[in-house]
C-alpha cells in the first residue's frame, strides 16, 4: 500500500524538490499539489490524502487558515507544516491547531520520512532544532504576557479612585477627598481605562470587579 501525500506550497521549486525526494521511497505517492489553501481544500476533499505537507505563508488562504477550515470540516488528515526560520509564532499557532510536525524547507531526507511516518501513526514529532525554537518562542510569549499583566496592576491610588467611582463619587469629590486636583483624578482615570481596556467608568468598575481587582 502506498501512502498518498498532498503538497501545498506556493513555491514551485519547493513542491518539485519534495516530490523528487518522496518519489525515492516506494511507500509514498504524491497524488496532488496546490499553491494556496483554497485549491488545497478542494483537493483534500477530492483525493483524500493520508498526509498533507503544508506551507504557512500562501496567497488567498494561508496555512493556518487552511488548518482552521479543516478543523471546521472535522477533517483529521495529519498535517505537517513546512516552515522557515522566521515563523516561530505561527508555528505555535499551528501546534494548537493540531499540526503533527514541522519541517524546515531544507530538511534532510531522513527527517522528512521520519516525520511523515510519525504523522501516519497519529503522533507529533518535532526535530530538536524546531523544539528549541518553539520553547524559546513560548517562553518569550509568556514573558511578554507576564510583563503586560504587571502593567495592568493598578496602583493603590488608582484603586482608591476606582472604589470611589464605584460608590458614585464624582471626580471633583474624589479630588477634594484625596487632596489632589480634579485634572489629576481624570488623568488617573485615563490610566485606569487604558490598563483595563475600557472606555467608561461603569466598564472600569465592572471589569475590575470581574477580575477581582476591586472589592466593594
Amino acid at each position: 500500500m502506498k501512502y498518498k501525500i498532498l503538497i501545498v506550497d506556493d513555491h514551485w521549486v519547493v513542491r518539485e524538490g519534495l516530490k523528487l525526494v518522496l518519489e525515492t521511497n516506494d511507500s509514498y505517492e504524491v497524488i496532488g499539489e496546490a499553491g494556496e489553501g483554497v485549491t488545497a481544500l478542494k483537493l483534500i476533499e477530492e483525493l483524500q490524502p493520508h498526509v498533507i505537507l503544508l506551507d504557512l505563508y500562501m496567497p488567498q488562504m494561508s496555512g493556518l487558515e487552511t488548518m482552521k477550515a479543516l478543523r471546521e470540516k472535522q477533517n483529521e488528515t495529519p498535517v505537517i507544516i513546512l516552515t522557515t526560520y522566521n515563523e516561530d509564532d505561527l508555528m505555535i499557532k499551528g501546534l494548537s491547531l493540531g499540526a503533527k510536525g514541522y519541517l524546515l524547507k531544507d530538511t534532510s531526507r531522513e527527517n522528512l520520512f521520519r516525520t511523515i511516518e510519525s504523522a501516519l501513526r497519529g503522533e507529533t514529532l518535532l526535530q530538536p532544532e524546531i523544539t528549541a525554537r518553539v520553547f524559546a518562542a513560548t517562553n518569550k510569549r509568556e514573558a511578554e504576557i507576564e510583563s503586560h499583566e504587571r502593567n495592568l496592576v493598578l496602583t493603590d491610588k488608582e484603586k482608591h479612585i476606582l472604589k470611589s467611582v464605584a460608590h458614585g463619587y464624582k471626580s471633583k469629590e474624589i479630588a477634594f477627598d484625596m487632596g489632589i486636583s480634579e485634572r489629576t483624578v481624570k488623568a488617573h482615570l485615563t490610566n485606569i481605562y487604558n490598563k483595563l481596556g475600557v472606555d467608561s467608568r461603569s466598564e472600569a468598575v465592572a471589569v475590575s470587579l470581574e477580575r477581582g481587582i476591586l472589592q466593594l
